[in-house]
């Protein structure tokens, strides 16, 4: 694994999210309330990126490599959450909804790492 690599993509990967999530959450959550689509459209577009960035450097193990890229994306989302997020607000947190954000954007992002790393293996040939 790629340590240095894997760590910038996953703190720029955050980053960008986080500032397209700042930016967009608002304009969508004011003309719809009731539904959040906004936060896991942009983490599967970012993260597809980033993800490609990583896997494409990888000669072998592609699949090994993006399970382990999604894992390692997935704990430096954590951590970055909780330093710049949770901890300043933790009277103020909901923690079934910061829970419930946490799997799923985990989930997200190691299925699609994952996946791209799949698709890395395989030998495409278009005629």
């Amino acid at each position: 694994m790629k340590l240095k690599l894997g760590i910038i993509c996953g703190i720029l990967s955050w980053g960008i999210t986080t500032i397209l999530i700042g930016i967009f959450n608002p304009i969508f959550s004011s003309h719809f309330s009731n539904i959040n689509i906004i936060v896991p459209i942009i983490t599967i577009i970012v993260t597809g990126f980033f993800g490609i960035i990583y896997i494409r450097n990888i000669e072998s193990n592609e699949v090994i490599e993006g399970f382990l890229v999604g894992v390692l994306f997935s704990v430096i989302d954590i951590i970055l959450d909780a330093i710049f997020f949770v901890l300043p607000k933790a009277g103020k947190l909901t923690i079934g909804k910061y829970s419930t954000h946490i799997l799923s954007i985990a989930l997200i992002t190691i299925l699609i790492t994952t996946f791209l790393g799949y698709l890395a293996q395989m030998t495409i040939d278009l005629k």
